[in-house]
């Protein structure tokens, strides 16, 4: 960077450059706050659809359905058989609410892997045998595929990331925000399948079903874009970070001593030998299984396979949940074993009793959900919606590239007041998917166009609680630093990230490559 730089007390700089800034951040949050909680927000949109069922009906609204020919009206949930079905299926509507089943078989089994202490070391090792040089690239790496344990990658990795980059002699405050934008930013790409991916699939799934219930969305279904995405964020991140971010944390003073710079429970990033023992072991038995797993699935006659002996339809990629369930509990058991941290059988129901209560009060939310979706099928505003949309957007005759382009910036904005993924998807896939699907864009496309817009904007929500976290960690650093400091070292990464994975689907749609096995 130039001479003109932040100062080593930067904050006085950051409020008379970011002024404008602030004073928009502060309006989002406040416009933010003033929203219901998220239960609250889809029974009231609950109660909209209602309303608008009776009204569009009243009128008379309906379209033709190019996919099948039908004509397809709204239909009033304020009539007689309306009420009645409200009643009656409110139980049902939360028990087969796709996400459900899926996210909670497997956090069953990432919970054992959790408590066991196996996803901890396993992230430790990997970012302290590291050299310096490689320092960025693989903790970026090691926060976008660990979003596969939720929320707890947060508390977990941010410290973490601050004590890589002091050990190594370099600013614990890059560190720190390169841990956090790797997560939050990259919540939607993995080398691994995780549980967001099965959330999304079957959120997917039921907007779909409005236009052709046969389609099925997978938690695999966009995993060689994810995987191939996971790469790529984490050398957007290293560029960013070695150009921009180095400088910029150079020029931050640090205001606390070694004590509180520890930041949390990682004191010492280096395995133990019964920490090295434990994933030693785990890794043979993940490798054992993916052996068998692959067998089971390629091995011509195998029970496994579909009933017409082909791949893509057999249980074990429509079904993957439960594979990836067993193998994170298996290898946590495994791991707990050799490590001396869940020697009995018993810890194990115990362990998966633990994770679930994270869970909690996204099974509270999925209640309301459920009820939202479910009205939203039942009124046929869905497909009525979809038709006259992709009618509008035909008749714009906009490029595919300026419709993606739409997609994203849309979902990317709404983030910055609906930060739960899940949410958000919920809202918009009924609307999205069967609009694009009438366009001849598949349903898993345009959760990967989701994917793209939806987490590169996680960092600069003010109204996101790990905006809070990880501002209450830069202030162990910092005791002056405030919203503008934070958005001023996120901010570059939030962009960068934006525009190079959408570019990245981009070239992606281009070459006609698969985004998931269901397309080879």
């Amino acid at each position: 960077m130039s001479s003109n730089a932040p100062s080593a007390r930067p904050h006085g700089t950051e409020k008379r450059g970011t002024g404008a800034l602030l004073r928009v951040l502060n309006w989002i949050e406040w416009v933010g706050n003033k929203l219901p909680d998220p239960f609250w927000l889809f029974l009231l949109l609950a109660g909209i659809v209602i309303l608008l069922s009776w009204i569009l009906s009243a009128v008379g609204l309906s379209a033709v359905n190019p996919a099948t020919g039908e004509t397809v009206a709204v239909t009033s949930l304020l009539a007689p058989d309306g009420l009645r079905k409200i009643v009656a299926e409110a139980v049902t509507n939360f028990v087969e609410f796709p996400p459900l089943g899926l996210v909670v078989v497997i956090l069953l089994g990432v919970a054992v892997a959790e408590q066991s202490g196996m996803l901890s070391a396993a992230l430790r090792g990997s970012v302290a045998r590291v050299g310096p040089k490689w320092l960025t690239f693989v903790l970026a790496l090691t926060g976008i595929t660990g979003s596969i344990a939720s929320d707890a990658m947060y508390v977990v990795l941010i410290p973490l990331g601050a004590l890589a980059f002091k050990a190594a002699g370099r600013s614990p405050v890059v560190g720190l925000i390169v841990a956090f934008c790797s997560v939050a930013a990259g919540f939607n790409a993995s080398l691994l399948p995780t549980a967001s991916d099965a959330l999304l699939g079957g959120i997917t799934t039921a907007a779909a079903g409005l236009i052709d219930k046969s389609v099925l969305v997978t938690p695999v279904s966009n995993y060689f874009f994810t995987f191939v995405s996971s790469l790529v964020l984490a050398g957007i991140i290293t560029v960013v970070t070695e150009t921009v971010l180095a400088k910029r944390g150079e020029a931050i003073e640090e205001e606390t001593d070694t004590k509180q710079q520890n930041m949390g429970d990682f004191e010492d990033m280096r395995l133990k030998p019964r920490e090295k023992r434990g994933l030693r072991n785990a890794g043979i038995a993940f490798a054992l299984m993916m052996v068998v797993y692959l067998l089971a699935l390629l091995i011509p006659g195998s029970p496994l396979r579909a009933e017409d002996g082909t791949v893509l339809m057999s249980p074990l990629l429509i079904n993957v949940g439960i594979v990836i369930a067993v193998m994170f509990a298996v290898v946590g058991r495994v791991y707990g074993r050799a490590a001396g941290t869940m020697t009995r059988a018993r810890q194990v129901p115990e362990a998966m009793a633990e994770g679930l209560t994270s869970v909690t009060p996204v099974l509270v939310l999925f209640f309301a959900a459920a009820q939202f979706t479910a009205y939203f099928q039942w009124s046929g505003i869905g497909p009525v919606l979809a038709v006259y949309g992709a009618d509008f957007i035909g008749s714009l005759g906009l490029p595919p590239v300026a419709t993606f382009t739409g997609i994203v910036l849309i979902v990317a904005v709404m983030n910055l007041l609906i930060t739960s993924g899940s949410a958000q998807w919920t809202l918009l896939a009924p609307v999205m998917v069967p609009m694009l699907m009438l366009l001849n864009v598949s349903p898993e496309m345009t959760q990967a166009l989701f994917r793209i817009g939806d987490s590169p904007t996680n960092v600069i929500s003010p109204v996101s609680p790990y905006f809070a976290l990880v501002l209450g960690y830069l202030r162990r650093y910092q005791k002056n630093a405030g919203v503008g400091t934070l958005i001023s070292l996120v901010l570059p990464l939030s962009i960068a990230m934006l525009v190079g994975w959408f570019l990245l689907f981009i070239a992606w749609y281009l070459l006609g490559l698969p985004l998931g096995p269901q397309d080879l």
